[in-house]
């Protein structure tokens, strides 16, 4: 049996990547798919590897995908059958008859049909991230993650890179008509406050059985800063304020605000707007005046908030 011997214990069978260079990957504890590219993020042997989506830890060789395990097979198989058949091959022979009416005996033989290959195709994702911390390139469903390298959650890095997105909009703006301009710099704003309230609850349910009231930390809203302030003190024993002084602080509750009456009162100023935002500047029945400079004031501010949000909560948490 020259040829199976030849193979050995072990076969070596690479995993193809998709067009773009990734591999397949599926945490064994959650069943949630990603996809990595060797060669990018940390370098060395024996690595761990973190499900982006529930933090499970292990060894690469735990997150094969049931497609890969089953082209890795079905190559495997064809391997050492079309070696079984190279030496059974050896044992064929043809002994003709020697006498008129001797008996020939023979054996030949015919190997059986080739074991298909069980190809497969990577699915597609929805978010693609390189990790800022240890620069993995990544691909996951939805768009909030653990790095499968470094282990780092990227809410942070998410939340600074739609902010960005906002302080292109004002770009755009800069050069744009004044019925254009306007549109985008509340868009602008709109999107700086909504990326705030999904980081916000992103990093409040991945803490939440951290904190005192597991249930209402991961429902938070960040919507409105006074309430969040007060409830994120009691959950988590952090002043969301810290981070910026008392005129600072204020600036984002008028942001805050404007964006409330974009969002639910096409702009119009109403008295609750007045009552919440203190600008003295208001009057009810007007439309609300947003400048550029204001907004890209406010990227800012969310920037410096966010940060001091992320370190907060981790610092109270590991605290606890």
């Amino acid at each position: 049996m020259d040829h199976l011997r030849r193979l050995g214990n072990r076969i070596t069978i690479p995993i193809p990547t998709d067009e773009s260079g990734f591999t397949g990957r599926e945490c064994p504890n959650c069943k949630g798919y990603f996809k990595v590219q060797f060669g990018t993020g940390l370098k060395g042997k024996n690595l761990p590897c973190h499900c982006p989506y529930c933090g499970h830890v292990a060894d690469h060789d735990h997150f094969w995908t049931e497609e890969q395990i089953e082209y890795a097979i079905s190559i495997a198989i064809g391997d050492v059958t079309k070696a079984l058949n190279k030496d059974l091959k050896k044992f064929e022979f043809n002994h003709k008859p020697r006498k008129p009416f001797g008996i020939g005996v023979s054996l030949k033989v015919k190997p059986g049909r080739p074991t298909p290959i069980r190809y497969y195709r990577e699915k597609q994702l929805e978010t693609e991230v390189t990790c800022s911390r240890c620069t993995l390139r990544y691909s996951v469903y939805g768009l909030f993650a653990f790095c499968p390298d470094c282990g780092q959650h990227n809410s942070l890095q998410i939340f600074n890179a739609n902010l960005e997105l906002a302080g292109k909009m004002l770009d755009l703006a800069m050069s744009a008509s004044k019925e254009v301009a306007e549109r985008l710099i509340e868009n602008a704003l709109e999107d700086c406050i909504s990326a705030f309230d999904g980081f916000g609850r992103e990093l409040c349910r991945m803490q939440a059985e951290k904190s005192t009231d597991a249930d209402k930390a991961r429902t938070l809203s960040f919507q409105n800063l006074s309430r969040v302030r007060q409830t994120l003190m009691n959950l988590f024993g952090i002043d969301l304020a810290d981070a910026l002084t008392s005129e600072e602080w204020n600036m984002v509750i008028q942001a805050f605000q404007k964006r409330h009456l974009i969002a639910h009162k096409m702009g119009v100023i109403d008295e609750e707007y007045v009552r919440k935002a203190g600008d003295i500047h208001a009057i009810v029945g007007r439309k609300i005046s947003i400048q550029e400079e204001e907004v890209r004031g406010l990227i800012n501010l969310l920037r410096k908030l966010g940060s001091c949000l992320s370190q907060k909560i981790q610092s109270a948490t590991e605290e606890s």
